[in-house]
């Protein structure tokens, strides 16, 4: 707060300005940022315990005031006082010795920080000055809000106020309402079951199921978990505390599905929740695997769910099976839906073991097997048929053929069942192994009936019963022999015995015979006979032993007879000969010869076949495998003498050989004559047919074949053209390279070998007749005339086109007629009928023939034409180097000819010895010699015929060094130390751009010239480093890529002025810049560009940049480099906004200068547009 001043300076103060200062600081720090009318201000912002003085300046309309003095110093504080009693002390448990109070922080706390509390007890008395308040807190106060007061008596009630601390001292106390009394408090067990945990609880086998449940009560309940239905949770840890009970299960499976129950029991009560979990595993093993029924084949099974389907419905079982000799279970059904399954495909009479899995969205389950394995089989069928053996007065013997199938399992005995003839009831005669069987005690003449059943381990068969009744009597029976093999074989050497059973009732007189002769018996051969059985014994069997024995058995009933073969196993005999001779060449020899008559008692394996010189005694192997009784003996030696022999082979040894005549190794004819003279059948451009005739004389063997062969006409290298024998008397060769010449030549071959060559007299080129010709067209005409021009056929067929055939026809005729023959490929028709339309066609010819001709497109009328003129340069700009020559050649057309005239920069063109025109039908043509700069400039042409004219220009630039730069010599901005020169371009720069100028000085005392600089791009240069008061002469030379100029002197000397200070001497801004930025700029997008002046003036002006007419400031793409005499900008990557008008703005005290850049980015367009309604 403080008072307006005295004065108010003539006019109303509208505004105070506030300023502080902390003690500790340095400077004076404005407090208001708006303006302050009132004579108070409320300082913020302060540092609480800082002390500050402050100060206070008015304002009116003609400005601030001086300060006022300040004020003393102020410490920013608040008053303090002591905290307010704590809020809503509250007991929240007691127990027989102590008591739990708690309370808020209080509403106030005297503008000090709350540091701590006090809690004080009393016991409560009729009188209040008579209770003694005791501190049970600790004496520095207690920070938390909570607080148990211990060693209390029991029962006893107490009074208890809490006070809070602050720096200013212990507050106002706060009481807990009613007085409180140390008992034991009982509260009912309660749990606080989660939410999660009163839904269905899901998880995933082999994780961790945690239930925990907070508790409380008092006294502190105890915790027990079951599981479904009272049992106790084995798998489980159990954790229970007064707070809380936690039961973990690790791993949890399937089986730890279910409903679990808690129950918290304590004095005051009990309480039971309970929690459902579901183990999402796989399914348990299903029950009760049975099977219902079984086949030879097949097993049909059953069985119940799984008690545990691992939370989710089973999707399907999985039958596997077992066979009881193997360890590994083979699956049957991976998708079976129903809970029962045939078992098909079994092997009959194996023993099987089968079990099921269940499965569903988590996998497979458990299996459960058959305790036992099953034998896939059942009861046999009936017996095959019944045969009688043999009968007697009391006996019957039959025999029968095992069952078709024996139901799987084997066979284990035959039950033979009787029928007396009157009798209604089988009765069991006998139970045997075997499959033959003999009933007695039949009462002779009595009839019966027979019957066999077979049984395994699964049951009895159906009966087979006997076709007839048999009656029992003795019988006559004709002999038969039952002979299982009629042949028999021995090892050579070893011992032979034949048993042959026969029957025959009265007993049969038995005679041996062998291939015709009565068997005679030996000290090796010997042959007996019983009254069931007859024997033939050979000891060290040979091959004499081979044969066919024959037995004859008579009785009183009949006569049969029985053959036996015998056959002794031995190497095979010799090979049957001779040996015959079918074919003899001069390396070979083919012979042939009949297989052994003995081939020793199974089948030759093989021949031996082997050769010799007759000149030595060496055997060679031939062949020792071979199958056949012929062989080709090859690699034989020419008119050499050779013997075989032959061996037989089988699988017991090598028999004898057979030997052969000596057959001499030669042909017996000779080599076949020449073939006919070959000729060409066809030719293209890459292949000919050769053919040839057969040669008259074969040599007297069938030509095999031919053999061609081809070399070039100047070579003498024969190549061979075919890979196998030629069978026909053509042959095309290729691929031949178009327009050479070969020579063919022919062999033909019999079986001696190949003979003499024939070939062909003269060189046959590889060519054929050429294509047509190309684009006949009529190049001129006149009234009595045509001319007419053509291209060479695309492919000339190998040879060389030798002349052209121009034929003419008149229009409405079909005869053609021959014009002439052609070596080139034009041609003018001459004493053509005036108005007459003609037709032209042209023919190609080489030595091959004629080509299809090219007919002229349509008739062509004899008449005079008149084109208007023309002219065309091939360009419109010629550059020659001086000194040099040129020729400008320049296509003109018209008919009748055009004048054609010339003129150089408006004016007609005067002919020299150096420059000078020739005409002709189509072209005028301008030569210059030795050509110099004043050759340069627009030269026009100019063609005139009846039918028009036409001009056009063409530019000559001569090549050379540049002129002198123009004068006069200007001189700026003379100082003691410096002085400022420009000058102008030259007035011809030799055909192309100035690449630099050159810049020298001379002090007037001396002759030499020194280079000021020499690479100076622009028409102006300050030069530095003056003699102050000497005098100076300047030359400016012009340089192009061609050379030097002449160059340009100061017309004077100049003088150095004394001394020049800036207030003496001021110069407008002035600026230099490239002609080139006269111009709009254009500048492609992504390239950099750089706008730049030099710039003077006296003083140096100040440089600005504008774009657009708005400050232009550095960017990362744009950067201003500015120097005192020089301003710049570089643009990079320039993009299309960077178009624009670029400024730059020169300022001194003389005045301002501007100078404007046009700059245009050309960029990609882009278009867009709305889609149509």
């Amino acid at each position: 707060m403080w008072q307006a001043p005295k004065c108010d300076g003539g006019t109303p103060i509208f505004s105070y300005h506030i300023e502080r200062k902390d003690k500790i600081g340095l400077r004076w720090v404005k407090c208001n940022k708006r303006k302050v009318k009132d004579l108070q201000f409320r300082a913020t912002g302060l540092l609480v315990g800082h002390e500050y003085k402050f100060r206070i300046s008015a304002e009116n309309a003609a400005g601030l005031s001086a300060p006022s003095v300040s004020s003393p110093f102020y410490k920013a504080t608040d008053e303090l006082f002591k905290p307010g009693p704590p809020c809503n002390p509250r007991v929240l448990d007691t127990t027989k010795s102590s008591i739990t109070v708690a309370w808020n922080r209080p509403t106030y706390d005297g503008g000090s920080e709350v540091t701590g509390y006090l809690v004080e007890t009393c016991v409560p008395s009729l009188k209040a000055e008579e209770e003694e308040w005791t501190i049970v807190s600790p004496k520095e106060g207690l920070r938390a809000t909570s607080f148990t007061i211990l060693n209390l008596k029991e029962n006893q009630e107490y009074k208890i106020n809490i006070s809070a601390i602050n720096s200013e001292g212990i507050g106002y106390p706060g009481y807990v309402p009613d007085n409180a009394k140390a008992e034991d408090r009982l509260i009912p067990p309660e749990m606080d079951l989660d939410a999660e945990l009163r839904k269905m609880i899901s998880l995933r086998a082999c994780c961790s199921l945690r239930l925990f449940v907070p508790i409380r009560g008092r006294p502190t309940p105890q915790a027990r978990w079951t599981k479904d239905n009272g049992e106790p949770v084995e798998r489980a840890t159990i954790d229970s505390t007064s707070s809380y009970t936690l039961l973990v299960i690790e791993n949890v499976n399937r089986f730890d599905s279910g409903k679990y129950n808690l129950t918290i029991e304590n004095s005051s009560g009990s309480k039971t929740a309970t929690v459902q979990v579901k183990v999402l595993d796989t399914p348990s093993a299903p029950q009760n695997l049975k099977i219902s029924s079984v086949t030879n084949e097949a097993v049909i099974l059953t069985w119940d769910p799984p008690v545990n389907n691992g939370g989710v419905n089973v999707k399907n079982y999985i039958v596997e099976k077992r066979e009881s000799t193997r360890k590994a279970y083979a699956t049957v059904n991976a998708n079976c839906h129903q809970t029962t399954f045939k078992v098909d495909q079994l092997l009959e009479g194996c023993n099987y073991y089968f079990r099921v899995l269940a499965e569903n969205e988590y996998g497979i389950g458990l299996p459960i097997e058959t305790g036992e394995s099953v034998k896939v089989s059942q009861k046999p069928q009936p017996p095959g048929t019944i045969t009688l053996k043999d009968v007697t007065k009391n006996s019957v013997t039959l025999s029968w053929e095992k069952p078709e199938h024996d139901g799987g399992s084997r066979v284990g005995c035959y039950i033979v069942e009787v029928l007396h003839k009157g009798a209604e009831k089988w009765a069991q005669a006998v139970i045997v192994k075997e499959t033959e069987a003999t009933i007695t005690g039949l009462n002779a003449g009595e009839e019966y009936m027979f019957r066999v059943a077979a049984r395994n381990e699964k049951g009895t068969s159906d009966p087979r019963q006997i076709g007839v009744p048999v009656i029992v009597k003795d019988l006559v029976v004709a002999p038969v022999a039952k002979m299982l093999f009629n042949t028999f074989s021995v090892l050579a050497g070893e011992d032979l015995t034949v048993d042959v059973p026969y029957v025959a009732r009265p007993k049969a007189a038995v005679s041996w015979v062998k291939d015709g002769q009565p068997l005679k018996r030996t000290t090796r051969v010997n042959f007996s006979s019983t009254e069931t059985l007859l024997n033939l014994s050979i000891k060290e069997a040979t091959k004499d032993d081979v044969g066919h024995y024959t037995i004859t058995l008579s009785n009183t009933a009949g006569e049969t007879t029985a053959i036996v073969g015998i056959v002794v196993l031995d190497k095979p005999g010799q090979p049957g000969g001779p040996v015959k001779v079918e074919e003899v060449t001069s390396d070979s020899v083919t012979i042939s010869w009949n297989p052994p008559e003995y081939e020793g008692g199974c089948t030759i394996k093989n021949y031996i076949v082997e050769k010799r010189d007759t000149s030595t005694t060496e055997w060679m192997v031939v062949s020792a495998n071979l199958a056949r009784t012929k062989i080709k003996a090859g690699r034989l030696k020419h008119g050499s003498e050779y013997q075989f022999r032959i061996a037989a082979e089988n699988r017991y040894g090598k028999g004898p050989v057979l030997l052969s005549e000596c057959i001499v190794a030669q042909y017996p004819y000779k080599l076949p004559g020449p073939p006919g003279t070959p000729s060409i059948a066809v030719c293209t451009k890459d292949s000919m047919v050769v053919a040839w005739n057969e040669p008259v004389n074969d040599g007297g063997s069938a030509i095999l074949g031919y053999h061609l062969e081809r070399k070039e006409r100047n070579s003498i290298l024969w190549v061979k053209l075919n890979k196998s024998l030629i069978t026909d008397q053509t042959f095309k060769s290729k691929p031949l390279q178009e327009g050479c010449s070969y020579y063919f030549r022919v062999l033909a071959e019999n079986a001696h070998g190949v003979g003499l060559p024939t070939a062909t007299v003269d060189p046959l080129k590889v060519s054929e007749v050429p294509q047509t010709p190309k684009s006949l067209m009529v190049t001129d005409q006149t009234k009595t005339s045509i001319s007419l021009a053509w291209e060479k056929p695309e492919y000339d067929g190998g040879s060389r086109v030798l002349q052209y055939l121009l034929e003419v026809q008149l229009k409405g005729q079909e005869k053609w007629n021959n014009v002439n023959t052609f070596k080139t490929m034009e041609a003018t028709v001459s004493n053509l009928n005036p108005g007459e339309e003609y037709l032209f066609r042209v023919t190609a010819i080489n030595d091959k023939g004629k080509s299809e001709p090219k007919v002229l497109a349509g008739p062509v009328m004899a008449k005079d034409l008149v084109f208007e003129p023309d002219v065309r340069p091939q360009f419109s700009c010629y550059s020659v180097h001086v000194g040099k020559d040129m020729d400008i050649n320049i296509p003109i057309f018209g008919r009748p000819k055009p004048a054609v005239t010339w003129t150089k920069d408006g004016a007609p063109l005067k002919f020299t010895t150096r420059v000078n025109i020739n005409n002709t039908p189509t072209h005028t043509t301008l030569s210059i010699k030795e050509a110099a700069t004043d050759d340069g400039g627009m030269y026009g042409v100019t063609v005139i015929n009846p039918a028009g004219q036409r001009d056009t220009t063409v530019e000559i630039i001569v090549l050379d060094k540049p002129g002198a730069p123009s004068g006069p010599v200007r001189f700026d901005e003379i100082t003691t130390q410096s002085i400022t020169i420009s000058w102008d371009p030259p007035k011809h720069n030799g055909g192309c751009q100035v690449s630099n100028y050159i810049v020298q000085k001379r002090d007037t005392t001396t002759t030499t010239w020194e280079n000021v600089n020499i690479n100076c791009a622009r028409t102006s240069i300050k030069v530095p480093r003056l003699k102050t008061g000497a005098e100076y002469q300047f030359r400016i030379i012009a340089q192009n890529r061609y050379g030097k100029s002449c160059g340009l002197d100061s017309s004077s000397p100049s003088y150095n002025s004394g001394p020049i200070t800036a207030s003496d001497n001021t110069e407008a801004p002035k600026f230099s810049i490239d002609p080139a930025f006269s111009k709009t700029i254009i500048i492609n997008a992504g390239e950099t560009f750089t706008l730049d002046a030099d710039v003077r003036g006296k003083p140096l002006p100040t440089i600005k940049w504008f774009k657009n007419e708005k400050p232009f400031e550095n960017t990362l793409r744009q950067e201003i480099r500015n120097t005192e005499t020089h301003a710049m900008i570089v643009i990079k990557d320039s993009i299309r906004i960077d178009s624009g008008v670029y400024t730059l703005q020169l300022t001194n005290e003389a005045g301002t200068e501007t100078v404007p850049f046009k700059v245009i980015v050309l960029d990609k367009c882009t278009l867009a547009w709305r889609a149509p309604m």
